[in-house]
């Protein structure tokens, strides 16, 4: 599983609705996420390319709920680096639930109809977002330019007095609509249900604290009304005898399926954290698929590791040491693997034999599922690390 560890106290980036903010150098983006947050959390600056890279604030904002914010470079941006901040801008695509336009007084909309059609072949919603009324209040005539262009009537704004934020905002909670969050358990789990949770603590989750896949995990069983049962893998015998009847479902970590599939209830329904993160993040389908990748592995293969947050590997790490041993004595000693973390994941996929994700858990649903898409679009078989172990280990899920 990820490394990544959270406490109870604070939403974490992956289950915030990501709204990044794209246009032209000096048209106010940094300015408009200042108005968003209601603070200074982006430089402004009258000078052209002032923003390099991604700028990410996490934000409440009602009625959307928990919101991260993505400031980015200007898409107009030329020469040898701007070409680099382009391509970042481009890479945040990849992870925007949402998209704010942002235009100033330009005519010339030739940048921003290739923008949208963009959003449009990726399926991110957008808001236009017409600034800068302050200095010159925008007529009719060039709303209904943009909506001739665009196919989208602008918001009207300034960021520098926050003149039109309620309207923008309105206009995108109107976008998002009556949408509810994904359940992590979906329909394994039902009020009422007593569900076993077997969490081994060790160098991978930090004493007084539980990685995020638990800590989201216990949180979607209190909304559902269950109870929970937490236990370490030592603990499990002992926590079973301790309940009257068997748990509806027991969720483990990857890594010790083959212990607790050998002494679970046959009653009781197998999964872990890393396969609920599959189904949760991305499409448990084609993840399950890439598992059986696994067995037309040779000597001479090549596999991706890819790991959704940037960590200092500890002893064991299941996806540098693990699962790497474990394949190599099935298939061969000859096998490589390449590890990439954090958003360093390889335009080009075809050396690859197979990529084997981690649980995703620091990235929101669209990441994962735009590294699964650049994988099918390649012919890439893809799994993830609990999906792989269970494979691995010949447990049915």
């Amino acid at each position: 599983m990820d490394n990544a560890t959270l406490g109870f106290n604070s939403a974490p980036q992956a289950v915030r609705r990501h709204i990044a903010i794209f246009g032209r150098r000096n048209v106010g983006k940094s300015s408009l996420m200042n108005m968003l947050a209601g603070q200074q959390v982006a430089i402004v600056s009258p000078q052209a390319g002032t923003t390099t890279d991604p700028v990410n604030r996490a934000i409440e904002l009602h009625p959307l709920g928990p919101c991260l914010l993505i400031d980015t470079a200007g898409y107009d941006d030329d020469g040898e680096v701007g070409l680099l901040r382009n391509e970042r801008t481009r890479q945040v695509l990849d992870q925007a639930d949402m998209a704010l336009l942002v235009l100033d007084r330009q005519t010339d909309l030739t940048l921003e109809k290739a923008w949208v059609e963009e959003l449009k072949r990726r399926e991110i919603p957008f808001v236009a977002v017409l600034n800068k009324n302050d200095l010159l209040p925008a007529t009719a005539a060039e709303t209904d330019m943009v909506k001739a262009a665009l196919g989208v009537s602008p918001v009207v704004v300034s960021a520098l007095n926050g003149q039109g934020k309620d309207a923008l905002i309105q206009a995108m909670a109107t976008l998002v609509g009556e949408d509810k969050p994904l359940s992590v358990t979906g329909t394994l789990a039902a009020a009422g249900d007593v569900v076993l949770l077997v969490m081994p603590q060790d160098a991978q989750a930090p004493r007084g604290r539980l990685i995020l896949p638990q800590v989201q995990t216990i949180r979607d069983l209190l909304d559902k009304d269950c109870t929970a049962v937490c236990c370490t893998t030592d603990g499990l015998p002992r926590s079973l005898a301790a309940l009257k009847a068997p748990p509806s479902l027991i969720i483990t970590d990857s890594q010790v399926f083959p212990q607790v599939a050998a002494v679970k209830p046959r009653e009781s329904r197998l999964t872990s954290f890393s396969v609920l993160m599959a189904a949760l993040k991305g499409d448990l389908e084609v993840l399950s698929r890439g598992a059986a990748a696994i067995d037309r592995l040779t000597p001479h293969s090549r596999v991706l590791i890819a790991e959704a947050c940037t960590h200092a590997p500890m002893s064991e790490d299941i996806g540098r040491e693990k699962l790497p041993r474990i394949i190599r004595e099935r298939v061969g000693q000859g096998v490589s693997f390449d590890v990439k973390a954090g958003k360093d994941y390889p335009a080009d996929l075809t050396p690859y034999d197979l990529i084997i994700h981690c649980g995703a858990c620091m990235f929101n649903r669209r990441m994962m599922l735009s590294r699964i898409a650049r994988a099918q679009e390649q012919g890439v078989p893809i799994t993830n690390y609990g999906l792989a172990l269970a494979h691995l280990h010949g447990v049915a899920l």
